[in-house]
């Protein structure tokens, strides 16, 4: 596979998932902390299946190498 295709797929991947974390917004298990004008965003959970998606896709892509 050529870079060019690489980079076409991954930037096809992020749109996706651009696209779904838009439609998902916050998941449960992300943590919001609001006290007066502060507010503190954790995505834990998010980041959790960003990891695991990522992981599986640099798996494929490390097979096919």
């Amino acid at each position: 596979m050529g870079i060019s295709r690489l980079l076409i797929l991954m930037g096809v991947i992020l749109i996706i998932a651009g696209g779904l974390w838009t439609l998902v917004g916050k998941l449960p298990g992300d943590i919001v902390f609001k006290k007066g004008n502060t507010t503190f965003y954790f995505p834990i959970v998010t980041s959790i299946i960003i990891s695991i998606v990522l992981s599986l896709i640099f798996y494929v892509i490390g097979r096919f190498k």
